[in-house]
C-alpha cells in the first residue's frame, strides 16, 4: 500500500484582474474532518464572493466531492478536484476563497484561476506518500558504528536515533517493501555481527527518501 497525500497545511494566494484568490490545503481522513475544513474557511472569509472546495479521501479516491459556490457550474470544484486527481493526491480537501475585484474573468478565465488556486495550496502543503513501513533497530559493537554510519549515508537511510550504552543501537524507518535488502546490507557489512529488531508494521508518511511516523497538519 502506497498512495500520495500532502505533508503539512498549506496556504497560498495570488491576484487575477484585481480578485484575490487563496488557496488552502490540508489533509484529512474522512469526510466528517473535509467538511470542518471547508466551514473553518468559510467562517474565516464570510466577506468573500465565494468559497469554492473540492475533497478526494480514500486510497482508490471513493469519495470525490465539489462545489462551485456560486461560480458558473464547472469553473471552480471541478478544477479544484482535477489538480488533485492529476497529482494522484487523496486523503486532501482544497478550498479556494475569491475576494471578486469587479473584472468578469469568463469561464476560462475562472477555470485557469482555481486550478492555479488549487495548485498552489497543494504546492504550500507539500506532497508526501502514505507507505507501510517499521523501525529497524540495528545493534553492534562500537568498533562498528562508523561502518552502519557510513551506509545509511551512501544509501540515504535517515538515522532517527542513536542510543549509546555498552553497545551502540541504530533507529531507522523503512519501507516494508524494501526492510529485508536493508537487513541483508546490515549482515553483510558487520559479517553478521549486528543484532536487528524490528517494530510491528504502521503507516509512515514518505517525502523524498526520509520516512516520517507523524507528520504535522
Amino acid at each position: 500500500m502506497a498512495y500520495i497525500t500532502i505533508r503539512d497545511r498549506g496556504e497560498d494566494s495570488f491576484e487575477e484582474k484585481k480578485s484575490e484568490f487563496i488557496g488552502y490545503a490540508k489533509r484529512v481522513e474522512t469526510e466528517e474532518e473535509a467538511k470542518e475544513f471547508i466551514n473553518e474557511i468559510k467562517a474565516l472569509h464570510k466577506q468573500a464572493r465565494h468559497n469554492c472546495f473540492a475533497y478526494v479521501i480514500g486510497e482508490n479516491y471513493g469519495v470525490q466531492r465539489y462545489s462551485d459556490d456560486g461560480e458558473p457550474q464547472g469553473t471552480a470544484g471541478i478544477p479544484i478536484l482535477e489538480v488533485m486527481k492529476k497529482s494522484g493526491v487523496t486523503d486532501c480537501a482544497i478550498v479556494v476563497t475569491r475576494y471578486f475585484g469587479g473584472i468578469l474573468l469568463g469561464a476560462g478565465g475562472l477555470t485557469r484561476a482555481y486550478t492555479k488556486g488549487a495548485s498552489i495550496a497543494l504546492k504550500a502543503g507539500g506532497i508526501v506518500e502514505k507507505v507501510n513501513g517499521l523501525k529497524l533497530s540495528i545493534e553492534v559493537d562500537y568498533d562498528l558504528l562508523g561502518k552502519i554510519q557510513y551506509t545509511c549515508g551512501q544509501n540515504m537511510w535517515y538515522i532517527e536515533d542513536t542510543e549509546y550504552t555498552d553497545k551502540v543501537i541504530i533507529h531507522i524507518y523503512v519501507e516494508e517493501d524494501n526492510k529485508d535488502s536493508i537487513i541483508n546490507e546490515f549482515i553483510q557489512i558487520t559479517n553478521g555481527k549486528a543484532i536487528i529488531s524490528e517494530s510491528e508494521k504502521e503507516i509512515y508518511f514518505k517525502e523524498e527518501n526520509r520516512l516520517y511516523k507523524n507528520i504535522s497538519c
